[in-house]
């Protein structure tokens, strides 16, 4: 009776030190948590954790050291062993968990130039859920050979090591395919957290990448899930690849008769007059010239994605209200020839009676001759256009492409 009164003297005093250590540790952790990040998180992150281990490990000594023999000793004894494997891992992965908080906190993903951020998160989420993974594994895996049946069958099956592994290898195929690849996509830097892209023709941004799926957000705020092996072994577009800035057209069709310098005004005037315009990029051009009809096309540009969109919709209502306006006999228009051969014969023989027209002859070519304005040039011209210029043509300058074609032909 009296040995039994000692052990539980001896684990109630074990355990009462451990408490009032990890009290009194969390008390200055937190004092001096205003001053530091990291003590802050493991204030509150590791506290449980520490407490729980500090507590199972004094009980654990104080039983082998007061409570002698007893007939459960060595059940007890495993037990205790177990509880300090598990909250030693519980520990260690909160230690971890505070230490990727603290790398993250360094970086803030809610400014404008935020792709180092956006990089390190997806690294270090990636990372969080492998270190996670191989802590469980191995807290088991150490649990698992505490126990001597278990260790007498790890030796067999150390022996057919070979035949167990390909037999995993093949059933778990798709799933180490798609773990293969989340960690290839987190270091490889070809998708991150927040980027946008365009996969299985839907438009969005990466809402979360596992080791398993990507999800993504789309833009009626749906979810598109996909397992992590479709970034790598099909082509997606990646819009915040480099920077978040982007291109993007808006195309109206008119009628040939409609002149092309105040409509290149008046896009001038709806990007300046918005909030939506990076100030880089913005040129109307007139892409098309067939049907009975002309296609302008306005290229601008905007900081980002959703911005660009904005700012097309904006521009496209513009230029069709300006048209509609103030040049209604330029809208598109189906033209019809209905002259028969007898109006055409008395049309040519009144024109010959009426001698020659007093209005004189126009050069059609010296009255629409004029300098291309910046705002017709995509790639040339001042600013962004001869940069982009540069980045597309060949080590040799851009090619004449209506020469190759002919000289081809020949």
């Amino acid at each position: 009776m009296t040995s039994v009164l000692t052990a539980l003297l001896a684990v109630v005093i074990a355990a009462g030190l451990a408490v009032v250590v990890a009290e009194a540790l969390h008390w200055m952790t937190k004092r001096l948590g205003s001053r530091s990040q990291l003590l802050r998180d493991l204030a509150t992150t590791a506290h449980q954790p520490f407490l729980t281990f500090l507590t199972v490990f004094a009980v654990q000594l104080a039983v082998r050291g007061f409570a002698g023999d007893f007939p459960a000793r060595a059940g007890v004894l495993h037990t205790m062993v177990l509880l300090v494997i598990g909250s030693a891992a519980w520990l260690i992965g909160a230690l971890m968990l505070v230490l990727e908080d603290v790398a993250l906190a360094k970086w803030r993903v809610d400014v404008p130039d935020n792709m180092k951020a956006r990089r390190l998160k997806t690294q270090v989420q990636m990372l969080r859920r492998v270190t996670v993974a191989a802590i469980v594994i191995v807290t088991l895996g150490v649990m698992l050979m505490t126990f001597p049946g278990v260790r007498a069958v790890g030796a067999s099956v150390l022996a057919s090591a070979g035949l167990v592994s390909v037999i995993a290898a093949l059933a778990a195929q798709s799933t180490l395919g798609n773990v293969f690849a989340g960690l290839q996509l987190a270091f490889s830097d070809a998708v991150r957290i927040d980027d946008v892209v365009v996969v299985e023709g839907e438009w969005g941004r990466i809402e979360d990448l596992t080791l398993t799926y990507v999800s993504v957000q789309i833009w009626d705020d749906r979810r598109l899930i996909l397992p992590t092996s479709y970034f790598t072994t099909k082509p997606f577009q990646n819009w915040t690849r480099r920077g978040s800035a982007v291109l993007g057209t808006a195309e109206v069709d008119v009628d040939w008769s409609l002149p092309v310098e105040p409509m290149r005004a008046e896009l001038r005037s709806v990007c300046e007059g918005t909030e939506l315009w990076d100030g880089r990029v913005c040129v109307l051009q007139v892409t098309e010239a067939v049907g009975g009809m002309i296609r302008l096309r306005a290229l601008v540009s905007a900081n980002d994605a959703p911005s660009l969109w904005d700012l097309r919709c904006l521009v496209r209502e513009r230029l069709v209200a300006g048209v509609f306006e103030h040049r209604q006999d330029s809208l598109p228009r189906v033209r019809a020839d209905v002259t028969n051969i007898e109006r055409s014969g008395l049309a040519a023989a009144q024109a010959r009676s009426s001698g020659p027209s007093e209005r004189p002859e126009r050069d059609f070519a010296a009255d629409h001759q004029a300098e291309a304005s910046q705002d017709s040039l995509v790639f040339s011209g001042a600013g962004d256009g001869t940069r982009r210029g540069a980045a597309f043509s060949g080590p040799d300058g851009p090619a004449d492409f209506g020469s190759d074609s002919r000289r081809s032909q020949d």
